[in-house]
């Protein structure tokens, strides 16, 4: 089972993979920067060597990135817009330096320029940084809780994303379970996770699935809300997070955990549930 968790850079990025390694990870999500600013110090070369060296050292792979929050490709606002794209670029250029697999990011929100605007707002950026970027890291694409004008809690706008880009191969999905919850599929429920798959594969197609955020939902199906529980102490419980990832389809995909940490830094009570939920 490839399964890791969002892990602390704190102290520099090259201390994340012996955090990930520490709670029995196989794989990891770390940012690259500050996840609520625009600007981030420079990577200095001995530190992604160290990075990389200790990488293989705990056979930490892949190494998934998340964005930070505040890009908005969707933005109908061209400073925004502008200022998002220039955000993203940097962070797939400094994965790239990493040599982390993937970068994960929010859609966006258009605010109410309507989701048609929005979608070819996102398209467009994806195309400009495409374009003008070569790397090996491929971007991920992650699902919405739907709240306000955000875009993605459907698949098939994510589909749409995907179908107007000139180089389609370089954008996968990174599929939150929380995400899909509130919005719209009460995994709870085996014919809803089964509608999701069958939903998934007729607007994107499974081979464009490359990370699932493995995560339980404070709030109700249908709630919009996007607020994390630890596995099996939420909504969906410890049946729908076992079928997720006893799911045959979903054997090879990479699983990654968005939950507080625990006090033992020796020891991840949700990493601990996950292994013995798996058959």
């Amino acid at each position: 089972m490839i399964l890791g968790k969002h892990v602390s850079i704190a102290g520099g990025i090259a201390e994340s993979p012996a955090r990930a390694a520490a709670i029995d990870c196989n794989t990891m999500q770390i940012f690259v920067g500050n996840p609520r600013g625009w600007k981030n110090k420079d990577l200095p070369a001995a530190e992604i060597k160290e990075f990389k060296q200790k990488r293989n050292k705990y056979n930490i792979n892949p190494v998934v990135v998340h964005a930070a929050y505040l890009i908005n490709l969707a933005s109908p606002k061209q400073e925004l817009w502008e200022k998002s794209i220039s955000a993203l670029k940097s962070e797939y250029k400094r994965c790239d330096r990493l040599g982390a697999e993937y970068l994960v990011f929010h859609p966006g929100s258009h605010t109410g320029s309507g989701f048609k605007a929005g979608i070819n707002r996102i398209s467009q950026a994806l195309n400009d940084i495409l374009a003008e970027v070569e790397s090996d890291t491929m971007i991920l694409l992650e699902n919405t809780a739907g709240a306000g004008t955000t875009i993605g809690a459907k698949f098939s706008q994510l589909g749409q994303i995907i179908d107007k880009l000139d180089q389609p191969e370089k954008i996968g999905v990174c599929l939150d379970s929380c995400h899909a919850f509130a919005a719209e599929y009460n995994l709870t429920k085996k014919s809803e996770f089964e509608h999701l798959l069958d939903d998934f594969k007729t607007e994107i197609g499974l081979d464009k699935l490359k990370v699932i955020h493995l995560n339980d939902s404070k709030h109700d199906s249908g709630s919009k809300k996007d607020e994390h529980a630890h596995p099996g102490q939420g909504k969906l419980g410890k049946k729908a997070i076992a079928r997720i990832i006893n799911n045959p389809q979903l054997q090879d995909k990479v699983f990654i955990l968005e939950t507080p940490s625990f006090d033992d830094c020796n020891k991840d009570d949700d990493i601990i549930l996950l292994h013995k939920l798996r058959d």
